[in-house]
């Protein structure tokens, strides 16, 4: 698929090595980024859904594996703060540019602190959001990770 958007945008801007990856986007999935992994043929350990959030009223990037949950405590305390909550979508979407299902890590209107879960470094490659709705990037996880200018981080709850 050759749909650009911001975030593919920035990537070939910066010279980040990506392949587009497409699906068709289901508004009414249960859990989004499990279906997208399923539609795209992806082991969801592979597959990473970004969340903006707020450590004590600051915005925060955090890029986690679909399939898994977000400690808000862990993320707290990876971002130097107290506590942490989940961003509101319209917030969401200010900061980032992008529409809630397509808010990519890369290219976002606003730089924030940007925190990929650790478990992205034992991968052989990463998929995420390319910066719409069915739209995914898949590259490196060393080379995600320095083109969301982030840093990796102990920030998943423990599995039920």
């Amino acid at each position: 698929m050759s749909k650009t958007t911001p975030a593919t945008a920035f990537l070939r801007r910066t010279n980040v090595p990506f392949e587009t990856l497409s699906y068709d986007y289901d508004p009414s999935a249960d859990r989004l980024g499990v279906h997208a992994a399923a539609a795209m043929g992806e082991p969801e350990d592979r597959v990473f859904k970004t969340l903006m959030t707020e450590v004590d009223g600051a915005a925060v990037c955090v890029v986690i594996p679909v399939a898994r949950e977000l400690s808000m405590k862990k993320l707290a305390a990876a971002a130097g703060g107290k506590s942490a909550r989940m961003m509101k979508p319209a917030d969401a979407e200010r900061v980032t540019g992008f529409k809630v299902g397509g808010i990519s890590p890369f290219g976002r209107r606003k730089a924030t602190p940007t925190i990929l879960a650790r478990e992205a470094l034992e991968q052989p490659y990463i998929v995420a959001n390319g910066g719409a709705r069915g739209v995914q990037v898949k590259l490196s996880p060393t080379d995600a990770l320095t083109a969301m200018n982030g840093v990796p981080g102990d920030v998943l709850a423990p599995v039920a």
